[in-house]
């Protein structure tokens, strides 16, 4: 990407997309384009029309989705299908109209299916039944692959996608209603130590085995391949370890210096037993996660106490 370009980052007050900013700021790209929500409703194909229309952005990352943990996916399936859905079908249909350079579509490591070979490679993708509590997501993110490859192969296009694994970091939702697992613990465990309580409730068994990588790690990893990545294959983004959640609750509880107990809730569903990408064909492609998960989950600790 040329340092002048016009880059639209779909999604950029998101835990993602604010991540790219930062450090596409930091590496001397001054052009960049972005709207909030009420300024722009991506799920409305004529609001989108016009936006590309007016601004003819150069490159694109689609940061941009209706994102939760297991409980907001299954209360709000609905929701997250056509959100989804439409947000991205309208993005890289203007993208294409508007003869964008290329594009970076961001799918994630739980559509694989759920009782995937571990670890995951990015052809065991379709291979198996989708984990139901997430599945109008997953769906939804399949299909914006499948739309990205099938335009490059139609009209040419250089739509590129990657596959995060867990992510956590500077303004994630902290929402225990809506949050994904590493937030919702460091608050359960920050407001519990404030408070005196004498313990912290997990969801689950505490056995399932997660992968977690630190969004500014993620945000080097799409400029990366932005710059050096042109073909029609997902590539896996992780750090090619994992860490069961009883472990993490463990990790999070010394950070936070909480003193108490943990109790796992037994009657909560646990979701996929185990989900490690296998990160072999990016880091073969001269790229590797840098941020270790203490020092990671150490600094969102802080930004989460700076934030309240």
């Amino acid at each position: 990407m040329e340092k002048d370009a016009k880059i639209y980052v779909a999604g950029h007050r998101g835990l993602v997309g604010s991540a790219i900013i930062r450090r596409l700021k930091k590496e001397g790209y001054q052009n960049l384009i972005y709207r909030t929500s009420s300024e722009l409703d991506l799920r409305r194909q004529k609001e989108v029309e016009e936006f590309f229309a007016e601004e003819k952005p150069d490159y694109i990352f689609l940061a941009a989705a209706k994102v939760g943990g297991i409980q907001a996916n299954n209360i709000y399936s609905g929701e997250f299908i056509y959100d989804n859905l439409m947000i991205q079908s309208n993005v890289i249909e203007a993208a294409y109209r508007n003869n964008v350079k290329k594009l970076m579509f961001l799918g994630s490591s739980c559509i694989y299916p759920k009782y995937c070979p571990q670890p995951m490679k990015e052809e065991y993708l379709l291979s198996g039944k989708l984990e139901q509590t997430n599945e109008a997501y997953a769906i939804a993110k399949i299909a914006g692959i499948k739309m990205c490859q099938h335009y490059n192969k139609q009209y040419g296009t250089n739509f590129i996608s990657a596959m995060p694994t867990n992510l956590y970091g500077p303004n994630d939702n902290f929402d225990l209603k809506t949050s994904h697992v590493m937030p919702a613990l460091i608050r359960k465990f920050h407001e519990a130590k404030i408070n005196d309580k004498g313990k912290v409730v997990i969801w689950g068994t505490g056995k399932p085995r997660r992968e977690f990588l630190h969004v500014d790690d993620l945000a080097d990893a799409v400029i990366y391949l932005m710059n050096n990545y042109n073909g029609n294959q997902i590539l896996n983004i992780g750090v090619g370890k994992d860490i069961s959640i009883q472990e993490l609750a463990e990790l999070i509880k010394d950070i936070v210096g909480f003193e108490g107990e943990i109790v796992n809730d037994t009657s909560k569903p646990d979701g996929t037993p185990r989900k490690l990408l296998d990160v072999s064909r990016l880091n073969e492609l001269g790229w590797k996660a840098d941020i270790s998960l203490r020092d990671g989950i150490k600094s969102t600790y802080e930004w989460y106490r700076n934030s309240l």
